[in-house]
């Protein structure tokens, strides 16, 4: 059924061919149910579990690795074969248990569907199963039902439903029957207050609907399908490994492919030089580096959990590191979500201060002119205050509200003046509820002299709009003139421009004639250190938006409070996003800091928008509607206490305390993740070049070889093993945090970390050489002696530049050489074992090394510090010479000089 909000209940009736008061024939809803299908979703079959097993092995590196182990195995080489299959195990085992875990959000949607409802077939009341519905029943709700299908209401008394799963709004919709003007936006979930939506909930009254649209049809059909719709992007480190992996492919195949032209010039057997560099290839892929990303990205998850933060994909810890833009909602994530009331205004200007913050009544207190406001003390102060606290439906209990925060800022305000039993002298006879269309609620109450009263809160503009006279000074009631009128609306803009949320109140005999009696000025008091959160994810150069459906003036005043907004930026409300082209959008958007009068649905244009431009974005959300934005941006954060299942399901991390600044720990725990992971990739791979370049070169030219087969199997081990490993739970540095995200376009093994490579590479090769060539001149032949310094030499060269890979921007000094204890009792470890392997018989044998001398040691040690040296002199000169690459990718996207009213 087309556009059912804009007609009439006769309308409707007559286009579903139904009966409001007896609803269909149980042989015509059957009849229907074979055209329409069940009230369900169309949720794909899942894929099997042993296909998203497999899938783990789609990557790049992973399928390097696995190639190499079916190497291995052919060549005899079973130790490696066992080696790498056991972590690749580990890391796709890993994977696929996270994966698994994350891919819940369309089994949280179906829990939103109510398995029964209340339906009129046949005439009576039946209760019966939800999905057996069709279009064209009569559904029958009542407080605490959830709304089983799209229904067009018939009859609403009282009716409130809470929309917030859809629209992200927390107050409930005051639903009515009467057709929406087809001028009306009516087309938008929060305009259409004649239908109740699949999966919202009564909150209070009841009503009776036809049954418009179910299952695939519904309105949540179609935030499944935009969810179906939007695949999760990989992530920045994901991209990397990738690329990793093809790029050491690439140079495995280029080793392979000149040790083998080099034994054919050389006239040497074809096929022993081909086993030869197959043999190199393979050894020189680190397999150990999964094992690290793992480890490093689990502890990275534990460390996050500690900080109240829950990633649900392990790589999203790392992508925190990456991001450019932050698009964070305001209310409950960059303030308290704890309405307090500030400043009550009479309509004749007298202001009245209020002193204390949220809920609690410590240290609060009113006064206007240094004098107390206590009970009527100040009669047209405490009528404002009295009508915020009759027209209201909140408790404080201890210090939480029970109910919406801003009607329990009005509470508190009474509290304070000394008027929490003002309530108490009128008894309620009727409520008008607010809704968006008149934005104000009523109270219609009596006396204890039996009067009648009315009471009405809301927007000042609309409260102006139905008042016909204001309460003086004097007490006197005096119309309001246009000139009047239009002094408080700009005295409500100038208290709203403070960024407090303003509301109007009003009383009268009737609703007919309402008197004005002024207005209070609330703020929602910002989160501690979200302003210094802010102020230091801004310096890391990663920019923040803000999203609100606050007024323009309030965005933008707790928008420059925060640090977010200056007067060179650009606003823009959620109505101009929609009419803007995605071409227009992109022009703009970098200029924006603030969107104002937002709902969810503008999330994903949002989004989309700032990924085209080459931004890694990170959004929040609390709502269902949020789903498909968080899924689509590069990390989608849900919060963990407003939150929806749906949401928390959809988004990469959840914050569970709803604080801005975790977001904060966040960033600089994922950019302390990938500086771990570049660090451990620049000490295997220098080790390994290293390593090979001394076989290749000695078997290449017929040289003697420097190293035995244990040898070499021990120095694979320390490349592999615990001081490798320990370079991925090094410690965060401090001030990493306010290092510019880095450039998600770069390859992980670029230029710059190449040379740092080959040049660690080549002084260990050299020195090691040197040793060698040292020891053997004496006989000219190789004793055990010449093999052990030339051992000795290389795994202390191992040693050092380890110590050195530990970070690449700071010198030893700077970071501790005790910070990481792991690293500290890895290499301690290794070296213990290499002087067994020196000094105890039994090892002696094995290894054919023999005792080395205290002054062959102490050579050996100064000799092999020569890497640590050159590393931590090219760090200094870099540092000091400001020669550090920029790691910002967003350098690379100019925006556009637009000049915007």
């Amino acid at each position: 059924m087309r556009e059912p909000y804009f007609f009439t209940i006769q309308e409707c009736v007559g286009m579903l061919r139904s009966d409001p008061v007896a609803g269909l024939s149980s042989a015509e809803a059957t009849r229907r149910r074979q055209f329409h299908g069940f009230n369900e979703f169309e949720v794909n079959d899942p894929e099997p579990i042993w296909k998203k097993y497999v899938e783990q092995f789609k990557n790049p590196l992973i399928l390097l690795l696995l190639s190499s182990a079916i190497v291995s195995i052919l060549m005899k080489q079973f130790d490696d074969a066992i080696s790498i299959t056991v972590s690749l195990v580990i890391v796709v085992t890993v994977g696929f248990i996270q994966e698994y875990r994350s891919e819940k959000t369309l089994e949280q949607l179906s829990k939103l569907v109510p398995p029964t409802c209340h339906v009129l077939r046949d005439g009576r009341e039946h209760e019966m199963l939800a999905r057996e519905l069709v279009p064209g029943d009569v559904v029958l709700l009542n407080a605490g039902d959830r709304v089983p299908a799209d229904v067009r209401l018939i009859e609403a008394n009282d009716l409130q439903i809470d929309e917030s799963s859809l629209t992200g709004e927390t107050e409930p919709k005051h639903k009515v029957t009467n057709a929406i003007p087809r001028q009306s936006n009516g087309s938008h979930v929060e305009h259409m207050a004649n239908v109740a939506f699949m999966g919202t909930l009564a909150c209070s009254g009841r009503g009776r609907g036809l049954v418009i649209a179910t299952g695939s049809s519904s309105h949540f059909a179609k935030l499944l399908e935009m969810i179906q719709e939007q695949e999760s992007p990989k992530t920045p480190l994901q991209r990397s490994m990738d690329h990793l992996g093809k790029q050491l492919s690439i140079y495995s195949f280029g080793v392979i492919g000149l040790i083998f032209v080099i034994g054919l010039v050389q006239g040497r057997n074809v096929l022993d030089m081909f086993t030869i560099g197959v043999s190199l290839a393979v050894a020189a892929i680190p397999e150990g580096l999964p094992i690290v990303v793992a480890v490093t990205l689990a502890i990275g998850v534990m460390r996050m959990a500690n900080r109240r933060a829950v990633v649900k994909k392990m790589p999203a810890v790392e992508t925190l590191g990456c991001v450019t833009v932050i698009c964070s909602d305001k209310t409950g994530t960059l303030t308290k979500n704890e309405m307090t009331a500030v400043v009550v205004v009479t309509v004749e200007g007298k202001r009245a201060e209020v002193t204390g913050l949220g809920y609690s009544l410590d240290g609060g207190n009113c006064t206007y002119e240094g004098l107390l406001v206590s009970g009527w003390s100040h009669p047209e102060i405490s009528a404002i205050i009295e009508a915020g606290a009759v027209c209201n439906n909140a408790a404080i209990v201890g210090e939480s509200v029970i109910g919406q925060p801003t009607e329990g800022a009005l509470v508190v305000l009474a509290k304070k003046a000394g008027l929490e039993s003002c309530h108490l002298a009128y008894t309620r006879q009727k409520e008008i509820a607010f809704t968006h269309e008149n934005k104000w609620m009523a109270v219609q109450c009596t006396n204890q002299q039996g009067q009648i009263m009315n009471f009405c809160k809301g927007a000042t503009d609309r409260i102006i709009d139905i008042c016909d006279s204001y309460l003086s000074a004097d007490g006197r009631r005096i119309p309001l003139d246009p000139q009047t009128r239009k002094r408080i609306n700009d005295g409500a803009c100038a208290v709203a421009s403070q960024g407090l949320r303003v509301l109007g109140l009003c009383r009268g005999e009737s609703m007919q004639s309402l008197q004005l009696l002024g207005m209070v000025g609330m703020w929602d008091p910002l989160r501690p250190g979200a302003t210094e959160a802010i102020e230091v994810v801004k310096s890391s150069g990663v920019d923040v938006k803000l999203i609100t459906g606050d007024s323009r003036e309030t965005a933008q005043s707790i928008g420059e409070r925060l640090g977010i907004h200056s007067t060179s930026d650009m606003c823009l409300s959620g109505q101009q996003i929609e009419q803007m082209s995605d071409h227009d959008l992109e022009m703009v958007i970098r200029q924006v800091t603030i969107i104002y009068q937002a709902t969810p649905r503008h999330k994903l244009k949002i989004v989309k928008t700032l990924q085209t431009l080459g931004e890694v974005v990170a959004m929040t959300g609390d709502g269902v509607n949020d789903a498909a934005a968080l899924k689509k941006a590069d990390i989608g954060i849900a919060m963990g206490i407003s939150g929806t299942d749906v949401c928390k399901e959809a988004a990469d991390m959840v914050l569970c305390d709803d604080d801005f600044s975790t977001l904060e720990h966040a960033i600089e725990e994922g950019k302390g993740i990938y500086h771990n992971i570049t660090n451990f990739v620049r000490f295997q791979l220098s080790t390994s070049v290293a390593a090979l370049s001394l076989i290749a070169v000695s078997t290449i030219f017929h040289f003697e070889n420097p190293l035995n087969a244990m040898q070499i199997l021990w120095i694979n081990i320390i490349m592999d093993g615990p001081p490798a490993q320990s370079l991925g739970v090094e410690p965060v540095d401090a001030d990493i945090i306010r290092q510019k995200p880095r450039n998600t376009k770069q390859p992980m093994l670029n230029g710059r970390l190449i040379a740092h490579i080959l040049s660690s590479a080549a002084i260990i090769v050299l020195g090691t050489l040197c040793v060698f060539y040292k020891e053997m001149s004496a006989d000219n032949k190789i004793t055990p002696r010449d093999t052990t310094m030339t051992f000795t030499c290389f795994v202390l060269y191992d040693m050092w530049n380890a110590l050195s890979c530990r970070s690449s921007r700071k010198m030893i000094w700077e970071i501790g050489l005790l910070r990481n204890r792991m690293f500290c009792l890895a290499v301690s470890g290794s070296l213990l074992c290499q002087l067994a392997v020196i000094y105890w018989a039994p090892l002696q044998h094995v290894f054919q090394t023999e005792a080395l001398s205290a002054y062959d040691l102490v050579f050996l040690t100064i000799l092999t510090s020569s890497v640590f040296v050159f590393n931590e002199t090219r760090k200094y000169i870099e540092l000091r010479h400001g020669s550090e690459l920029p790691s910002a990718g967003k350098g690379d996207f100019a925006p556009t000089d637009i000049k915007t009213t």
